[in-house]
């Protein structure tokens, strides 16, 4: 495992891993708006950045996501991966919001695919 450059099978690993965390704290605390699930949240987002910036577009990019099936009241990108990494397409949702905030108009011309 090497922290300063993650492979992209380590950064998935991890996505995940922290968006299953993040969803059972707020299942724990029985709301969103708890410092330990924001936390987690905030850290899934740092780390589908991360994904992005290191790995995209060549094997990952931003989709927008019309079919979401989880718990979201805003438009959301699914991160979308070129091959399956661990039996997994895709590394999790982020808020377009999210993604706006933290990257470049250039950076989000790069990422996202239709």
């Amino acid at each position: 495992m090497d922290l300063f450059d993650p492979s992209i099978e380590q950064l998935v690993s991890e996505i995940i891993a922290v968006n299953y965390a993040w969803k059972k704290a707020q299942d724990l605390f029985d709301c969103a708006d708890n410092y330990l699930a924001n936390s987690l949240r905030d850290l899934k987002a740092r780390l589908q950045l991360r994904l992005l910036r290191s790995y995209a577009p060549e094997l990952v990019y931003l989709m927008t996501d019309t079919n979401v099936n989880v718990d979201y009241d805003e438009p959301v990108y699914g991160l979308q991966l070129m091959v399956s990494i661990n039996g997994r397409k895709d590394a999790a949702h982020m808020p377009v919001r999210v993604a706006q905030k933290n990257l470049s108009v250039q950076e989000l011309q790069q990422f996202i695919k239709s």
